[in-house]
C-alpha cells in the first residue's frame, strides 16, 4: 500500500477510535444526562465510513512542520472537524435540503431514526466540535485553543460552509418557484469556496497553528487548502456526472436533476480535468519548499484530484 494511503487509513482509524471513545452513554462532567436515542443518531452520523480527509490534512499539515509531534496529541482537533463536516452531512441530506436516502452506502439519519432526531443529532456534532476545540486536552494553550475555536467557526459559519449551502440553495431556484440562477464562473467558484472548501482550509490552517507554525506557514498551507478544496469540489462534480450510485455509496446526477451550475456544466469534463491537473501542479509548487516532508500532502493533492468516490 502507498505510504499515502496507508497513513489516510492510520488517521482515518485513530479518529473513529477517538470518536468512538468520546461519543459514549456516560454523562461528562457539567452534564446532566445523554438520551440514548439521541447518542445514537450522533454516532450514526459519524462513526463507520469516510475516509476522514479533513482530519487527515490537519494532522499532516501539523506534522509537516512539527515532525515529532504524536498524532495521538492531535485527535480531539481531528475529532472536532469531522464532528463538525459529519454534522452538516446529517443536515444536507434532510427533505429540505439534499433529501438523500444514503450517504456512504447506509441509510441516512433521518431514515434511519426520523427528521426531528436527524436535526438534534446535527445540532449535537456541531457544538461537540467546539467543546472538543475548547477542552484543556485539545491543546495546552488556552490562546491556540481560541484561535482553533475561531478558525472552525469562521469556516463552519455565516461567510463559509453554511453561508454557501444558502447559495447553493438559492441558485437551485428554492426561493423563487420555477426560477433557476445562472450562474458565471465566479459565482461557481465562490459559492464551492464556501460551502466546501472553507472547511478544508480551515483542516491545513489548524493543523499548521497545531505545528507551531509562522505567519508564513499559515498562509503557505491555508493556500494549500484552497488548492485541495477546489479540487476536491471539481472532482466531485465529474463524479456525480460520470459515477454510478453503487461506486459513491449515495445519490448521483443530483446537479443536473436539481438545474444547479457547476464548473463541469460550464466548461465542460475534458476543461475541468485538466484545471485539475494544474491545481495539482500548483500544490506541488507551492509544498516545494518543505521538501521530503510534503511527499504525503501533495500525494493528498493528486488523491483528491483523482478520486473516484
Amino acid at each position: 500500500m502507498p505510504a499515502f494511503e496507508a497513513e489516510l487509513a492510520t488517521i482515518a482509524a485513530a479518529v473513529e477510535a477517538k470518536l468512538t471513545q468520546l461519543l459514549v452513554p456516560a454523562s461528562q462532567p457539567g452534564e446532566t444526562a445523554r438520551p440514548e436515542r439521541l447518542l445514537a443518531a450522533m454516532r450514526h452520523g459519524v462513526l463507520g465510513g469516510g475516509k476522514r480527509l479533513r482530519p487527515f490534512l490537519l494532522v499532516e499539515a501539523a506534522r509537516l512542520l512539527a515532525p515529532t509531534v504524536d498524532r495521538q496529541d492531535l485527535m480531539h482537533a481531528a475529532a472536532a472537524i469531522e464532528c463538525l463536516h459529519c454534522y452538516s452531512l446529517v443536515h444536507d441530506d434532510l427533505p429540505a435540503m439534499d433529501d438523500d436516502a444514503l450517504r456512504r452506502g447506509q441509510p441516512t439519519v433521518h431514515k434511519a431514526f426520523d427528521e426531528a432526531t436527524a436535526i438534534l443529532a446535527g445540532d449535537g456534532l456541531l457544538t461537540y466540535a467546539f467543546e472538543l476545540l475548547a477542552d484543556p486536552r485539545c491543546h495546552p494553550d488556552p490562546l491556540v485553543r481560541a484561535e482553533l475555536v475561531l478558525d472552525l467557526a469562521r469556516a463552519g459559519g455565516l461567510g463559509g460552509m453554511v453561508g454557501g449551502q444558502m447559495l447553493d440553495l438559492a441558485a437551485e431556484g428554492r426561493f423563487a418557484a420555477g426560477h433557476h440562477a445562472h450562474l458565471d464562473d465566479a459565482d461557481i467558484r465562490r459559492l464551492q469556496a464556501m460551502k466546501t472548501g472553507a472547511l478544508i482550509r480551515a483542516a491545513c490552517v489548524m493543523g499548521s497553528r497545531l505545528g507551531q507554525g509562522s505567519a508564513g506557514d499559515r498562509e503557505r498551507l491555508g493556500r494549500y487548502g484552497d488548492i485541495v478544496g477546489l479540487a476536491f469540489q471539481l472532482a466531485d462534480d465529474l463524479l456525480d456526472v460520470t459515477a454510478t450510485a453503487a461506486e459513491m455509496g449515495k445519490a448521483v446526477a443530483k446537479d443536473a436533476a436539481h438545474g444547479k451550475g457547476t464548473l463541469v456544466s460550464l466548461h465542460g469534463v475534458a476543461a475541468v480535468r485538466a484545471e485539475l491537473a494544474a491545481l495539482v501542479e500548483e500544490a506541488t509548487t507551492l509544498l516545494a519548499p518543505y521538501g521530503d516532508r510534503a511527499a504525503l500532502l501533495i500525494e493528498a493533492a493528486r488523491f483528491i484530484a483523482s478520486r473516484r468516490r
